[in-house]
């Protein structure tokens, strides 16, 4: 698989830059609503859990904004993966090219959207008054770890999006229920211990999870907690990877 990204590097890179700038064509701030966009996501959030609610928990605002991040990222990514075999038929039914190469070019233009968030998410951090640290380097490994997974995940949607169109409008309200399973918003300590732990069973909240020990509590997670993301990140690279390789062919007959 390796070689074959080294082989086909130009083709991403276009892809990329194509799905990147056609998410902001014909709109007159460009590239900033993917600056703007989160932003006004975590003021309606914060005026609402803050204003309403009384969320006045110490750095809430850097807790509102590191799982919306997360959340908005995974979001994005397997949107665009799941339609990114539809997108490109006209290539792919023309050009003999490995199909997974448009998956993996839609999550690199959502990996740039991120993070140029992610560089807002600091300066915000440090506004809320957040201890800056070496740890954060660490936050580069469930980075990754949400790529991998991000890609597995787009992999499986745009295979089954191929055959079932109605995955689509099934996706946009599991993406919606998962929001609300992913503690954006609330805290899970305040959940018995045994609830707490089926939290972990969701992929979402452990990267969420993984960025507030390090950003808000200025720890390194433990050495179990460290396996989760990877585990997540396997297991969906796995699944995506093998539909792929089974349903490879058919693909040609159902775009």
């Amino acid at each position: 698989m390796f070689h074959k990204l080294i082989e086909y590097k130009f083709l991403i890179e276009e892809l990329t830059k194509r799905d990147f700038t056609k998410k902001y064509k014909r709109t007159v701030l460009g590239v900033l609503w993917s600056i703007l966009s989160p932003l006004l996501t975590l003021f309606v959030m914060k005026l609402v859990f803050t204003s309403f609610f009384g969320r006045n928990a110490p750095f809430y605002t850097t807790y509102l904004f590191a799982g919306n991040l997360v959340y908005s990222y995974f979001r994005e990514s397997t949107t665009q993966g799941m339609s990114s075999l539809e997108a490109n038929a006209d290539i792919f039914s023309k050009v003999n090219v490995p199909k997974y190469m448009f998956v993996l070019s839609s999550n690199v233009s959502s990996l740039i959207n991120f993070t140029l968030t992610l560089v807002v998410f600091f300066i915000f951090a440090a506004i809320d008054g957040v201890t800056f640290s070496w740890r954060f380097l660490v936050l580069i490994y469930p980075t990754v770890c949400l790529l991998v997974f991000n890609i597995g995940v787009g992999l499986i949607l745009s295979a089954l999006f191929v055959f079932f169109r109605d995955m689509k409008y099934l996706y946009s309200v599991f993406t919606l229920l998962l929001m609300y399973l992913s503690a954006i918003f609330y805290y899970v300590d305040a959940f018995p211990l045994n609830i707490q732990r089926l939290f972990l069973l969701n992929p979402v909240y452990v990267y969420i999870k993984y960025f507030r020990i390090v950003v808000i509590d200025g720890n390194i997670p433990s050495l179990l907690f460290n396996l989760l993301p990877l585990f997540w990140a396997i297991v969906a690279i796995l699944i995506g990877g093998l539909i792929y390789k089974k349903n490879n062919q058919r693909f040609m007959y159902y775009v």
